[in-house]
């Protein structure tokens, strides 16, 4: 099959969450079952401080957005044997930054990806690449499948190419006033009940989920919990409406980049069978951060955006109890300012046995993965979650709640003593993440059964295979579909 994946960000290029290393890891995984996979994404400022290779091509596109004519280049990369193209407009993309910054949003963010979207669908003609499937990723490529359904929807260049759009956090729609359409070339007679129209706004992310040819998301549970009330943030009834074809397929993970065997960013590799290396990166963790040096004091990691998505009004509750409780706690992330400030508070206190640490440190994390006993993730929602699966592949025992991504791949050792890889807690409250956190503690004090438990983790399969099979399965049919005249 031709494939075009669609996202705004893409590891190593570009990267501000786990959208950017599925949109690398997956296109690998294709092209090794022998596809022909391409990637695009815009050409952000930032991309030339990544270090990546990154020539020029001949071919342009030019889109008259909100009265003003914008002219964008193409430039290609690759990740190993596939294809990058990175659209180029120095006005809307010339910017150190993606999406925003701290302060909000960018706000001409319609207008920004209204033009990547359009661009794409130029470039495709001018390469003369007639994919079988445009696989889009998020609200910034919703426009793609929306403009090929009721824009282009007689064009016979794309009359044979079905659409696939995979919503990788519902929380992040692309919900803007009506005044956008204009920004973004969209017609008024779009403006409906029945594609953008959302109280008043207008909805990217519904327009795609009503527009595309099949629907996915990033895990089985948070395919069912966003049909909910709860989950659904105000988009429940629309996808209840696409239920047919609406799919989870939890991610993988690039278990090339993440392989404790072979990871030079740590001090000693080690593995499932090997543990040794393990303990030295713990002490060197320690070392590195100030705590105390100790094989024995159990080290809890924490890595992620400071969100409220990802628990951490929990863990600030909590690290009184931390603070007076013989473990030591890591984190490292960065995020919103609310909580970065509540953090900082905590840091200054200068808890002996808590390390804080807030900015983006990316050489850290993957020595907390490799010198953590545990990694927390308290999380709100978790759609899928990449963050439990590097601390499986790294020993780190995953403490969870149960919830998306996290419910699918963490069983709780305390339920099934057999298979349990993790530790796993329902209520969103404190003192239920503090009992998974002391029955981790209880079972740690036991180094025989601890070492299963860190053995089955590592060994668990945490690769794109089996995802990757199941979006096969989805392209086909829905190219079936599509050339049956069944499509959406």
């Amino acid at each position: 099959m031709k494939i075009l994946v669609v996202a705004s960000e893409v590891t190593p290029f570009a990267k501000t969450g786990g959208l950017a290393d599925v949109a690398a890891a997956l296109p690998k995984e294709l092209r090794r079952m022998g596809h022909d996979v391409r990637v695009i994404m815009p050409f952000y400022g930032c991309v030339a401080a990544t270090g990546q290779p990154v020539r020029k091509a001949r071919k342009s596109a030019e889109i008259e957005l909100g009265g003003e004519r914008y002219k964008g280049f193409l430039r290609q990369g690759a990740l190993g044997e596939v294809p990058v193209y990175l659209v180029e407009q120095r006005e809307l993309f010339g910017r150190d930054h993606l999406y925003g910054t701290y302060e909000g949003d960018d706000p001409d963010n319609p207008r920004r990806f209204a033009f990547f979207c359009r661009s794409v669908l130029q470039f495709l003609k001018r390469m003369d690449f007639r994919p079988d499937v445009i696989h889009c990723h998020d609200w910034q490529t919703a426009l793609i499948p929306i403009l090929l359904r009721h824009e282009l929807g007689e064009d016979p260049f794309f009359a044979r190419t079905a659409t696939v759009f995979t919503i990788h956090n519902l929380a992040y729609q692309g919900v803007y006033p009506p005044s956008a359409l204009p920004e973004m070339g969209v017609s008024p007679s779009l403006f409906t009940m029945e594609l953008l129209e959302y109280f008043g706004r207008v909805n990217l992310m519904k327009g795609a989920i009503l527009s595309a040819d099949i629907i996915t998301t990033v895990s089985r549970t948070y395919c069912r919990e966003i049909r909910t009330p709860e989950h659904g943030c105000g988009l429940e009834g629309v996808l209840e409406k696409r239920s047919d074809n609406l799919h989870g397929i939890l991610n993988g993970l690039d278990t090339d980049e993440w392989n404790p065997a072979t990871d030079r960013r740590i001090l000693r590799t080690y593995s499932s069978r090997a543990l040794a290396g393990k303990w030295g990166d713990k002490l060197a963790l320690q070392r590195e951060l100030g705590l105390t040096v100790s094989a024995t004091l159990p080290l809890i990691g924490m890595v992620g955006r400071i969100v409220e998505q990802k628990g951490i009004e929990l863990v600030a509750a909590l690290l009184p109890r931390f603070a007076a409780e013989e473990l030591q706690l890591v984190i490292l992330g960065t995020g919103d300012a609310r909580y970065m400030e509540l953090l900082e508070r905590f840091r200054r206190r200068g808890m002996e046995n808590v390390s804080i640490n807030l900015g983006f440190k990316d050489p850290l994390a993957p020595k907390i993965y490799a010198g953590s006993d545990m990694f927390l993730m308290p999380s709100r929602f978790e759609p899928c979650g990449l963050s439990q699966l590097i601390a499986f592949r790294y020993g780190a025992v995953p403490i969870v709640r149960h919830t998306g991504g996290l419910a699918d791949t963490v069983i709780d050792a305390t339920g099934d003593p057999r298979e349990g890889n993790g530790f796993c807690f329902a209520d969103f409250v404190p003192d239920a993440c503090w009992d998974a956190v002391q029955r981790a503690l209880a079972v740690y004090r036991d180094p025989g059964g601890w070492r299963k438990i860190v053995r089955r983790a590592m060994q668990k399969d945490v690769s794109w295979r089996s995802a990757a099979g199941q979006y096969e399965a989805l392209y086909r049919s829905g190219i079936e579909r599509k050339r049956g005249g069944k499509g959406g």
